[in-house]
């Protein structure tokens, strides 16, 4: 490091560094006989930097800082952000006591019913009752009906804030210049990084800690495509509207709102598998529900429980998908022929 102790001194800084020696761990002193070739030296780092001046601050000390800083406006935060979130771990409270404490013989009708509605397919309704049915032979019914309890509420809470905000972007290419930045960012973020700052502003027993995780990581897609799906409707056809005299609020209910469907429905069902894909690894942080399972199984080296609750989250998210598919796929038939 003797090079850039020289570089200092060529600066006129050396007192300025050796301010700070009692904190160094390697001193001047023992730096001054220290010869590197040029080829050796190294990239002026914090930490390297800090060994040829000691007032330089290292990289803990950074990271110390910011953990100060998110500790520091904590409280600050709780208080703000406790009001309006804590409606969150009500509804997955309720859904999750509704899902579990209901007999299999009601849920299992209103699920056929359901499904077939959706779908209009007497296949796939069979699929997911033969799926149930495994649930209940294996003791996974319980822990699925948990996975897709939490999956339904935010869901439908992606959907709720996520396709009003995509039709806002739609019609207004200011706010999408600003949460396109947002988007990729959320898109793009790791989903181990998702749970970092919410650790540090909720309770890990908090169901919100979970259900927050879950919507950020799975609201993007019902954004993007709904924002897209209004876009791509055909000008002339807004151009004809607008000639039969109809308001903006009718334009967008009667005419792009119906023709942008398919893509809002492509968008929901991205949003259900990225929910499923989050609601596993929430598990982390007391969501319940079969990533527990796959917890315990990798936690305490169980394959036998984790491969079978492994199988249970793929039979989950192949419902997922092909109930939402047959759901586009019979509204693309509806809205173009």
């Amino acid at each position: 490091m003797a090079a850039f102790e020289n570089v200092f001194s060529f600066f006129g800084l050396s007192e300025w560094c050796d301010s700070g020696k009692q904190k160094a761990l390697i001193s001047l002193k023992s730096l001054k006989n220290e010869e590197t070739a040029w080829w050796d030296i190294p990239f002026p780092s914090l930490d390297n930097l800090h060994k040829a001046c000691a007032s330089i601050p290292q990289s803990r000390d950074l990271t110390a800082s910011l953990e100060d800083g998110f500790l520091y406006i904590r409280p600050s935060l709780r208080t703000v952000l406790d009001p309006i979130t804590q409606p969150l771990s009500w509804m997955l409270d309720s859904a999750l006591y509704l899902f579990t404490n209901t007999p299999w013989w009601i849920l299992l009708p209103l699920f056929m019913l359901a499904v077939q509605w959706s779908a209009r397919s007497w296949k796939i309704t069979a699929f997911v009752v033969s799926c149930i049915i495994f649930y209940l032979a294996t003791d996974h019914y319980s822990y699925a009906m948990q996975t897709l309890s939490i999956i339904f509420v935010c869901t439908v809470l992606c959907v709720v804030i996520g396709v009003p905000t995509g039709i806002l972007m739609a019609r207004s290419n200011t706010v999408q210049r600003m949460l396109i930045p947002i988007l990729d960012m959320l898109q793009t973020l790791p989903t181990f990084v998702y749970l970092i700052p919410l650790i540090f502003i909720f309770k890990i027993t908090e169901p919100k800690l979970y259900g927050l995780a879950i919507i950020l990581y799975a609201i993007v897609p019902v954004i993007r495509l709904t924002d897209l799906g209004i876009r791509l409707v055909d000008k002339d056809v807004i151009e004809a509207a607008n000639a039969y005299g109809m308001t903006k609020r009718q334009l967008l209910f009667n005419v792009q709102v119906p023709l942008a469907m398919p893509n809002i429905m492509a968008g929901v069902n991205q949003t259900i598998m990225m929910s499923l894909a989050m609601v596993v690894i929430a598990s982390l942080v007391s969501a319940p529900g079969l990533g527990t399972l796959v917890l315990d199984g990798i936690n305490n080296l169980r394959l036998g429980v984790g491969f079978m609750a492994g199988i249970g989250i793929v039979l989950l998210a192949i419902i997922l998908d092909r109930v939402s598919k047959s759901a586009l796929k019979r509204m693309n038939k509806t809205y173009h022929g």
